[in-house]
């Protein structure tokens, strides 16, 4: 069984029902919000008003919030240049099999380049393709209206919405961590634990290089693991007031037990 599930992926989701629950009304409140605004505004409906992949940026907004693929530039840019050159391959390319698969192609190039990974981006691309009448005449218009309008509507209701709950951090510059954790500290052989830093930005940039694959987590959150982990091993210290800042960096157990 365990091997049906690390191959189909299935990874731990530690998530409250209530956590659940918010992700959904999210969601359920920003299509709405979404198509509202923009057919009163473009005057525009159907896929020419809303296209589908922001039903998938919604996923993304709205149940991984703090995800790095959710930010506001991967949203917003990854849509805007996925939609572009589903246009330009659209008019250039007659083959519309060869026009949709260089569209999500170069939208992928496009992301990685510019560092806006959205996966929506690609069906957004396709939709520039494959769309039908109502969206190929938009021609250029379509990366404008809808698909940066959608974008940015959808982020503005991402902002408002998950600022009215304190643990949900959206975008990744107003995170405020519920709990303020102790410096991280490594425990020795000789029963001695040594204050250990967080990683540095050059650090973890080094890091992420070895593995040469995009990982969904922001910087800040990755560092915040890394010193919660850290502090579970010494959970003595923790509890210690002598182990932050204003202590020293090197203690003893029998410092802590005495």
């Amino acid at each position: 069984m365990s091997f049906f599930k690390a191959f189909l992926g299935v990874e731990l989701n530690p998530v409250s029902p209530r956590e659940k629950a918010v992700s959904a009304a999210g969601g359920f409140i920003s299509i709405i919000l979404l198509l509202i605004i923009t057919e009163s505004t473009l005057h525009l409906s159907g896929a020419a008003a809303v296209i589908a992949s922001m039903g998938a940026s919604a996923v993304l907004l709205f149940a991984v919030p703090h995800g790095s693929l959710s930010q506001p530039w991967p949203v917003i840019a990854g849509h805007g240049f996925s939609a572009f050159f589903g246009v330009l391959c659209a008019r250039s390319i007659p083959n519309h099999y060869a026009a949709a698969a260089a569209a999500v192609a170069l939208a992928i190039l496009a992301m990685h380049v510019f560092k806006c990974i959205h996966p929506p981006g690609g069906a957004t691309a396709l939709t520039a393709v494959l769309g039908g009448p109502a969206v190929q005449a938009l021609g250029y218009k379509f990366v404008f209206f809808p698909v940066l309008a959608n974008a940015v509507t959808m982020v503005t209701i991402a902002i408002l919405f998950n600022a009215l709950f304190a643990w949900r951090r959206y975008p990744a510059l107003f995170n405020r961590p519920a709990v303020t954790v102790p410096s991280p500290t490594t425990l020795l052989r000789d029963d001695t634990i040594v204050a250990t830093p967080a990683p540095t930005h050059e650090q973890i940039v080094q890091a992420l290089r070895t593995l040469d694959s995009f990982v969904d987590i922001t910087e800040e959150d990755l560092i915040r693991l890394v010193q919660i982990l850290r502090q579970d091993i010494n959970p003595e210290l923790s509890a210690n007031p002598t182990s932050q800042h204003s202590g020293p960096d090197v203690v003893t157990m029998r410092q802590l037990r005495g």
